[in-house]
């Protein structure tokens, strides 16, 4: 992970690595005079870790660490595992208790490591359930897709520009095309030089697409990564598309649990883990760490008695990173104090899961990115995919849908936000206007990173 440059653009820095993009990368702390050979295999890696934070970056960490034979304790604040992916027990008023998450999660095909870690519980990959399309939707029937694309550049964007309904000949005459061949040419220093300093709406603007097209096939883009446009730096947008896209043979499309998170993937890794010896400790939080000699004190936030460790891995939300950093001398360093201070959450997103009375119309997609349509960003029909949801649709004839609003601009009450979002799901899918809510779930948070 490359420290930020120093700039007032937020992104979220990130590489073509198979790693989730955007997600927080765990840190190391150990005392100097340990060594820790990071190539070591076969279960001879003699070292007590504390993982801090059970999200999918703790969870990874210690997977890897007690299969090399470290004595691995895991500690979460919350009462459950998964961090951004977590799934919790919440009773609905129809008398079910069912899982609630923070919002529609997909597995892209080219997430290697995400895939080799959901192999350690699941080898055949039997629990993830393909979706052969993205299609992103609009106002008054606009629609796009991305399945069926060639699968290298340029003939993908060639497809795209093609396709669409939204680019004429004379729309390709005015487009800059040295502005658009930077999409096609991203290089992990050049483009940063060349664009990290300019926001993600300065490069679209440049580009002088027709705005609908614009819309349909950059904005909704733009917005998935959680930060506005005129915040977010170019050079991030186009690393972005390169890794989801143009450097990407298996294209826009994805695969999703079929159940919750807890049922499908988080419970059986704890299970996993607690086989190799690991220690996994949920409603537990890391209050400050201290260093006495040649070993690392956590101390817990509710326990007397400190965890002694030989390291350390910070696998934290920006927030609790902060805290738990400020709250820590022995944690101090020129370099990664320096780190630590320049990260940032960007804005907050919103969650609202609707259980309706009735189901929508037949051939209505799992997932939908949308755009034009408020600050509705994506609607998921979770009883399409999640057995879970569908069991409970089945037993109501009804539906279960979330909506999702991606970096809230603006500070909206939670009403007007909602009647937002839910006028964007009318105009979609008409048929939700007569449905009846027999409950609801609704979440705000903002904890996402700005960069890191």
């Amino acid at each position: 992970m490359r420290a930020p440059r120093a700039r007032g653009l937020r992104g979220r820095r990130g590489a073509p690595d198979g790693r989730v993009a955007g997600a927080h990368p765990p840190h190391l702390h150990r005392p100097a005079a340990r060594r820790v050979n990071a190539a070591t295999t076969g279960g001879d890696l003699d070292l007590r870790v504390a993982v801090i934070g059970g999200g999918l970056a703790g969870l990874a960490a210690a997977t890897v660490l007690a299969e090399r034979g470290a004595e691995v304790v895991l500690l979460e604040r919350e009462p459950v595992l998964g961090g951004r992916l977590a799934a919790w027990p919440t009773k609905l008023a129809t008398g079910e208790t069912v899982r609630m998450e923070r919002g529609f999660h997909a597995f892209f095909r080219h997430y290697a490591n995400v895939r080799a870690l959901l192999r350690r519980v699941d080898p055949e990959l039997r629990r993830l359930v393909p979706l052969e399309d993205y299609p992103l939707l609009g106002p008054d029937g606009a629609r796009e897709s991305f399945s069926g694309l060639p699968t290298t550049t340029p003939w993908n964007v060639a497809e795209i520009v093609r396709r669409s309904p939204h680019f004429r000949l004379k729309d390709l005459a005015r487009v800059d095309v040295g502005q658009a061949l930077a999409m096609l040419t991203f290089d992990r220093e050049a483009t940063y030089a060349r664009f990290d300093r300019a926001t993600a709406k300065d490069y679209l603007d440049s580009l002088r697409f027709p705005e609908e097209a614009r819309r349909m096939l950059f904005d909704v883009f733009a917005h998935s990564f959680f930060n506005p446009e005129e915040e977010m730096s170019a050079a991030e947008l186009l690393m972005m598309f390169h890794f989801y896209f143009t450097g990407n043979p298996e294209g826009l499309v994805f695969d999703v649990l079929d159940d919750s998170f807890s049922t499908s993937f988080l419970d059986p890794l704890a299970a996993y883990l607690g086989g190799l010896g690991a220690e996994v400790r949920t409603g537990t939080a890391a209050a400050r760490v201290t260093r006495e000699g040649g070993e690392l004190h956590v101390h817990l936030a509710r326990e007397g008695r400190p965890l002694v460790v030989d390291a350390l891995v910070l696998a934290l939300p920006v927030p609790a990173l902060k805290a738990l950093h400020a709250a820590s001398p022995a944690l101090a360093d020129p370099a990664f104090d320096l780190r630590v201070g320049r990260l940032d959450v960007t804005r907050p997103f919103a969650v609202w899961r609707l259980w309706l009375d009735r189901p929508l119309d037949p051939g209505r997609e799992p997932f939908v990115g949308t755009t034009g349509l408020g600050r509705l960003d994506n609607v998921s029909l979770y009883h399409l995919f999640e057995a879970e949801s569908r069991a409970w649709a089945a037993r109501h004839g009804g539906s279960v849908v979330e909506l999702h609003a991606y970096g809230v601009v603006g500070e909206p009450s939670d009403d007007a936000l909602r009647a937002e979002l839910l006028a964007g799901l009318h105009a979609i899918y008409p048929e939700a206007r007569g449905a009846g809510v027999l409950d609801e779930r609704w979440l705000v948070r903002r904890d996402c990173p700005a960069f890191a």
